[in-house]
């Protein structure tokens, strides 16, 4: 009988380091020098808390704090934007003989994209992915209008946001079921650069299979890039698999690879309507110059036809 994968045991800090109005809970996510915990409210709707019931807390070590704080400053610019996760505010915090930078973020209790897309076991109807395509189009044309390209756009930094409830009654049980209808925002800006900022020594930021040749091959990581790795996305989102074709194990060096030299290109699913592969194809674009932009997509036929 296989053995149940016992879990990693939660570390304590998880639970310190309160901020002056929330509490710290578990940790829903860990990155190479931060992690994300849920964070409950101490005070709602106060003069002296203007915070959810429920947040989404960032936080690192302060002295390993550079790049989250730098996050908060792209997110400080992004303000405003209905399609990107939003943030409300920061706090240091002392706890465990030390310091602790936080950023306080919108909670996405849908999980992210990722999630849903593994849930469905083998891809999201076109209806649900032309919806959530249109958002995550519309944060895009902000970011890159404010002068940023996000350089990781991909499912898991794509989290599900519920836009409204609806309560119905089962009649044999005669219990309420409460239904939540969801709505996609951009998250995690840890790796986003301004527009023609120069480059990083190993020339790429962001994840190997949703990155566009010109990154690979030249280093160069403007707003069509961002464009290339919502084609990846939307693709995945149909079939349920990454875009880019690639055998179990391969090592970066050999993804790389196959997207500089153009000899594996994302997959267009067949499935797709007419509508929806052409879309693709103006986001596969390998000269980056002929590459739509996410304006530009926005009037595309898949996105402002009908069936939305």
């Amino acid at each position: 009988m296989k053995q149940k994968q016992q879990e990693k045991p939660q570390d304590k800090r998880d639970y310190e380091n309160n901020g002056e109005s929330w509490l710290r809970g578990k940790t829903i996510g860990r990155g190479g020098f931060s992690r994300v915990s849920l964070a409950m409210t101490r005070r709602v709707n106060t003069r002296r808390c203007n915070l959810p019931p429920i947040m989404a807390v960032k936080w690192a070590e302060m002295l390993q704090s550079d790049k989250l704080q730098e996050e908060r400053e792209v997110l400080a610019d992004l303000d405003g934007c209905p399609h990107i996760v939003q943030c409300f505010g920061d706090e240091v915090t002392f706890g465990n003989n030390g310091f602790y930078f936080n950023l306080l973020l919108e909670y996405g209790s849908g999980g992210s994209l990722a999630q849903h897309i593994k849930r469905s076991n083998g891809g999201l109807p076109e209806s649900e992915v032309k919806r959530y395509t249109m958002s995550i189009l519309e944060g895009l044309v902000y970011i890159h209008s404010r002068g940023y390209v996000h350089c990781d756009i991909k499912p898991a930094n794509i989290i599900l946001v519920p836009s409204s409830t609806f309560a119905f009654t089962l009649s044999s049980r005669k219990r309420t079921i409460r239904s939540y209808c969801y709505v996609v925002k951009i998250a995690d800006f840890g790796l986003a650069k301004k527009v023609q900022q120069k480059k990083l020594k190993r020339g790429w930021r962001g994840t190997p299979l949703y990155l566009s040749p010109e990154v690979v091959r030249d280093g160069i990581q403007e707003a069509p890039a961002d464009i290339w790795a919502l084609g990846c996305t939307v693709a995945e989102m149909i079939t349920g698999k990454p875009a880019l074709s690639c055998k179990v194990g391969s090592d970066i060096s050999c993804i790389l690879f196959q997207i500089s030299s153009g000899h594996s290109l994302p997959e267009v699913p067949s499935e797709m309507s007419d509508e929806g592969k052409d879309f693709l194809n103006m986001c596969f674009m390998k000269n980056a110059e002929l590459r739509w932009t996410a304006k530009m997509l926005l009037n595309h036929p898949f996105i402002a036809g009908d069936g939305i």
